[in-house]
């Protein structure tokens, strides 16, 4: 399975954000864009995004900033990705052209099957488990600022 270019986005601003320390400033949009190497528009949506989902709280203006809420850090990942990518099927077996097997076809099962797999494979995990070391250290360099 293949994640959305979105849902790497938002694992790669979520596990920023996870790192912030107590004590210094929030992150802005475009700092965690240029941590995590995107277009300020893309982050900008990505952040919209999460904080519908409830994982991330924004706050404008001065001393405003991302932070990641108590769900941002004790979701599971499979619930995230799952959320980000939605309920949509591996393949399109609808469509313009509707697949002639469609009705007897034994593959569309089996990607469903492993689709579950992979996203239970990553239920277990929570953003703390993803930015343990030696992750979290490295995020933390991203984004080029004083400490506070």
């Amino acid at each position: 399975m293949r994640l959305t270019k979105f849902t790497d986005l938002a694992l790669r601003s979520v596990m920023r954000l996870a790192v912030v320390r107590d004590g210094d400033d929030p992150l802005t949009t475009r700092e965690v864009a240029e941590a995590v190497g995107v277009p300020y528009t893309h982050a900008a949506k990505t952040v919209t995004r999460l904080q519908h989902l409830g994982v991330v709280e924004a706050r404008r203006g001065r001393g405003g900033g991302l932070t990641l809420t108590d769900l941002g850090r004790r979701a599971s990942v499979g619930w995230l990705v799952r959320e980000l990518e939605g309920d949509g099927e591996v393949v399109a077996c609808d469509g313009d052209r509707a697949c002639p097997l469609r009705g007897a076809c034994r593959l569309r099962g089996a990607l469903r099957s492993a689709q579950e797999a992979f996203y239970a494979a990553l239920d277990p995990l929570t953003v703390a488990d993803l930015v343990a070391s030696p992750t979290g250290p490295l995020l933390i360099g991203l984004t080029d600022r004083p400490s506070g």
